[in-house]
């Protein structure tokens, strides 16, 4: 077997979890404590919700599209479920309704931009530009004041333990079983027909218009998933949480193994390229950097980290 025929058969999400290895070991190196079973748990917590919000960016770029707006999503579920466990009741039943609302929030966020993007054929970064603002809108008029804090019982569960497994595992453990059940579905499979060659797909009978509206959809659900996750990390509403992240779950996607011209990528991929993210951050940290240089040298980082993951991904496709 050739070396290039070797790239071509690895699966395309070797590099990632490559590179992912790579910054357990020098976070690892850095500060041993790191890899205990508490500091694991934390940065599971802490970046589930970047997890949640890159398997959503990466459905959307499949079909070559993009969403600029998914931290506001993010953001606008964050204030909204908030606010209605503070109206409803901190009951579980009134949390899960307020939950299931929330997510409702983010399929009709979903909804909108899949409306303007594929069927007024507005540019998808201008018009999921113009969203974010337009959700950060609402998610202030929501909540104008940062700070309000989500039921005791909401983030107790959250960062609580059942039969001493984190529950955050638990969350997790369904992320997996969600992105093994949608990389297996005819869904999955039309995103990325459609991002390989949309005009192709049309004319085979693809219901191109819809599958990519549904692919907004989805994208908005896993936002709202996102939003309940940074609701239980942080145990409190913010309009302004969603922040850079929406930038990070286009580069974890990339990391993935995604292509932005569509039609290429896994959402397992995407998940560890969440993960590698979130552990640059805690390997800049435990070095020491100062903190007027962390940013500069997080974004050098993800940047080396992006261009090994494209350069292996390129000469697999070659």
């Amino acid at each position: 077997m050739t070396h290039r025929s070797l790239l071509r058969t690895m699966p395309p999400y070797l590099p990632v979890l490559i590179i992912l290895i790579c910054m357990f070991a020098l976070n690892g190196l850095a500060e041993p404590n790191s890899l205990s079973a508490y500091a694991i748990k934390g940065l599971v917590s802490t970046y589930l919700a970047l997890m949640f919000l890159a398997v959503g960016q990466t459905i959307v770029i499949f079909a070559a599209d993009i969403d600029l707006s998914v931290g506001a999503i993010l953001g606008l579920v964050n204030v909204t479920v908030v606010s209605l466990m503070q109206a409803l009741g901190d009951t579980p039943g009134a949390i899960l309704l307020s939950m299931l609302l929330a997510v409702g929030v983010g399929a009709a966020c979903g909804a909108l931009n899949g409306v303007l993007v594929v069927i007024l054929r507005l540019q998808a970064i201008v018009a999921t530009f113009a969203t974010s603002v337009l959700f950060l809108g609402l998610a202030l008029w929501v909540m104008p004041v940062a700070g309000t804090p989500a039921p005791r019982l909401f983030w107790r569960t959250f960062g609580g333990r059942i039969m001493g497994i984190p529950f955050a595992y638990f969350v997790l453990a369904a992320l997996l079983v969600l992105i093994f059940l949608l990389a297996r579905s005819r869904f999955i499979q039309r995103l990325l027909t459609v991002g390989d060659d949309q005009l192709a797909a049309f004319q085979t009978g693809l219901p191109v218009t819809s599958i990519r509206v549904r692919g907004y959809i989805m994208c908005g659900v896993f936002a709202a998933f996102a939003g309940l996750c940074i609701t239980g990390d942080t145990a409190s509403g913010d309009p302004n949480v969603g922040g850079l992240i929406t930038l990070n779950s286009v580069a974890a996607a990339v990391l993935g193994g995604a292509a932005l011209s569509g039609g290429v990528g896994t959402l397992f991929g995407s998940v560890l390229g969440a993960l590698v993210i979130g552990l640059v951050g805690s390997l800049v940290f435990f070095l020491g950097t100062p903190s007027e240089w962390q940013n500069l040298v997080q974004g050098l980082t993800v940047l080396a980290a992006l261009m090994v993951g494209i350069l292996f991904s390129g000469r697999a496709r070659a």
